[in-house]
């Protein structure tokens, strides 16, 4: 996909449901839109009537070509932006955003054979999610592994979705780290170095390993990984904290 500059767009919401217990799907259409590339972001820009102005930063589980977004915005009780998207915007409504951004957390189909690891902390998952249907669309050859740890099965994003995509050139692995389905095989648990050694790929595959999360969770991912051999420069990650 070519890329364009980064830019403001008016985007009009044309659907809005629960992802999860604390988050919202927000489907938009964007008529300027110059395509999605898998692992990009946006900013949304929120006007009050008196002019005020509240930006976050959010990523996409959108991926290719077409002029609709998705976002996953996963409620902040406290924040400016997260509490209006989840609770008060309807279908109709205009918000402004600003992108595509993320040059450095995009993937691309390509010629690399290597592996690719990417590994999800919550809603982190949402930019790996467009990562791995954007393989899944595609003839990329790499085998994909997805290593997601999440509270509860309550609070997976695209659970259906991400179930669907599982075949021979790609792997979900899950970790409940406060409450498991019935009839799961382990105790619900942090993700630990051990978990996360016997999870992924290995270093001598050199994978290529995308890391999204909270910032806590994305650090201590990345040092487990460098601690267990894998190339620093080959681990890319990405961290968010907006409201």
């Amino acid at each position: 996909m070519t890329r364009r500059s980064p830019a403001w767009h008016v985007a009009t919401v044309v659907e809005s449901r629960p992802e999860t217990t604390t988050a919202r799907r927000i489907e938009l259409e964007v008529p300027t839109w110059p395509g999605n590339d898998a692992g990009a972001h946006v900013d949304v820009r929120l006007t009050a009537p008196d002019g005020y102005q509240a930006s976050r930063s959010y990523s996409l589980a959108s991926s290719g070509a077409g002029t609709r977004l998705v976002l996953a915005v996963d409620e902040v009780p406290e924040g400016e932006v997260s509490p209006f998207l989840v609770h008060d915007l309807r279908a109709g409504d205009q918000i402004e955003v600003h992108g595509p951004l993320g040059a450095f957390f995009i993937w691309h189909p390509s010629d690399d054979p290597s592996p690719v690891q990417l590994i999800a902390g919550g809603s982190g998952v949402v930019p790996l999610f467009a990562m791995a249907s954007a393989h899944a669309a595609s003839d990329d050859p790499a085998p994909f592994r997805l290593l997601y740890s999440v509270r509860s099965p309550q609070d997976v994003f695209f659970a259906d979705e991400v179930s669907a995509l599982a075949d021979d050139r790609f792997r979900l692995d899950t970790v409940y780290t406060r409450r498991i389905p019935p009839a799961w095989p382990e105790p619900p648990g942090r993700l630990t170095p051990e978990r996360l050694r016997h999870a992924v790929f290995s270093p001598l595959e050199r994978p290529r390993i995308y890391v999204c999360g909270p910032t806590p969770f994305v650090e201590a991912v990345a040092g487990w990984l460098v601690d267990a051999g894998h190339d620093p420069v080959r681990v890319r990650t990405e961290r968010f904290g907006g409201a």
